[in-house]
């Protein structure tokens, strides 16, 4: 599965595919620079329901992203967490920047 954009307002949904790595999230980085770059996006929602497996860098994409929303007032939004993705988010920390719409 590739990465899909899909905009609606000022909010950016990355529905991403069964691995995030250095390179899915190399893309993922550069789509979504260029999505703030236009100034039509202030909210990022990733959608992790296609999701079984990310590493350090899927991680640093969320990461850099939030650093960039933020300075634009905007938040940072995950959705379709499963357990093994759940549990990266946890042990990271990643839950106080981003709010999970599953629990939300």
């Amino acid at each position: 599965m590739e990465i899909k954009l899909e905009k609606t307002g000022n909010t950016l949904k990355v529905l991403l595919g069964q691995e995030v790595d250095h390179h899915v999230a190399t893309q993922v980085k550069e789509q979504i620079g260029n999505q703030i770059q236009c100034g039509k996006t202030k909210h990022i929602i990733f959608d992790f329901s296609h999701t079984t497996f990310m590493d350090s860098s899927g991680i640093g994409m969320i990461m850099g992203r939030y650093q960039e929303v933020n300075r634009l007032g905007g938040k940072i939004y995950v959705t379709g967490i499963g357990k093994e993705i759940n549990r990266i988010l946890e042990l990271s920390g990643l839950y106080k920047i981003v709010t999970n719409l599953d629990k939300a």
